[in-house]
């Protein structure tokens, strides 16, 4: 028997890329869709993302937006190392405050903080940042030495998960590794939207295709401009794929 799961996260309020996420994973019929948070944030449609996800019941992780937005707290848990993204993010966040539903902020509350589940017998763990917190960044190119210490405490076959908008799979201290980039957001230097399609099949390594989705990029950045109190810089940045 052969399982087929679509993963994707990071929508970051762009309707859009997650209007042609959820179209393209309709297509591939896969077996079961999970979603890795971060659905607020950054872009100028929260409402209308929140909508898609909510309306499709797809089982949801918590990320950090999500967690600032839901119970609007001051900081949005970014984690930025630099000063100007660091102010970006906080006017992301309450901006996105402003503007986000109490309807929708109750519903950001109830996400999970993560999900565990067994197909063709592997153990799958899902997280939003890390299985350590929610807004660690688990990059690439991170200490091997490192990395091999989050595998050793996982508890798990396959570890996936959001956060940093790169994609990227490898084995690491006999845990499989997959990040499924960003829907919303990139920052990989492709503006296309990305998710995660796995085919797992008995006795055979998990096969994992990064996905990527054209969608209406000017439309998404004009309402970021349109809209007071959310810098350029976010336009650009889905228009760069998160490259300037």
């Amino acid at each position: 028997m052969t399982t087929r799961i679509a993963i994707f996260s990071d929508m970051h309020g762009n309707s859009a890329a997650t209007e042609a996420v959820l179209a393209a994973i309709d297509a591939e019929r896969p077996d079961a869709t999970y979603c890795l948070g971060d659905l607020v944030g950054y872009g100028a449609r929260p409402n209308e993302t929140v909508a898609l996800i909510r309306e499709r019941g797809i089982p949801t992780i918590m990320g950090n937006y999500d967690d600032g937005v839901g119970f609007d707290r001051d900081d949005c848990g970014c984690a930025y190392k630099d000063a100007g993204e660091r102010e970006r993010g906080q006017q992301s966040l309450m901006w996105t405050r402003s503007v986000t539903t109490e309807e929708n902020k109750e519903y950001l509350r109830t996400l999970l903080p993560e999900i565990r589940f067994e197909a063709e017998g592997k153990r799958f763990r899902l997280v939003h940042g890390s299985p350590r917190r929610m807004n660690e960044y688990l990059f690439e190119d991170r200490d091997p030495r490192s990395l091999e210490r989050i595998a050793a405490q996982a508890d798990t076959d396959v570890l996936i998960f959001g956060h940093t908008h790169k994609p990227w799979a490898r084995k690491v201290g006999g845990v499989l590794f997959i990040n499924d980039g960003s829907v919303g957001k990139p920052k990989d230097g492709d503006p296309r939207a990305a998710w995660a399609l796995l085919t797992l099949t008995p006795g055979v390594p998990v096969q994992v295709e990064m996905r990527r989705e054209a969608y209406d990029v000017a439309a998404m950045a004009a309402a970021i401009r349109a809209s007071e109190g959310l810098p350029d810089h976010f336009a650009t940045d889905i228009e760069t794929g998160g490259t300037r």
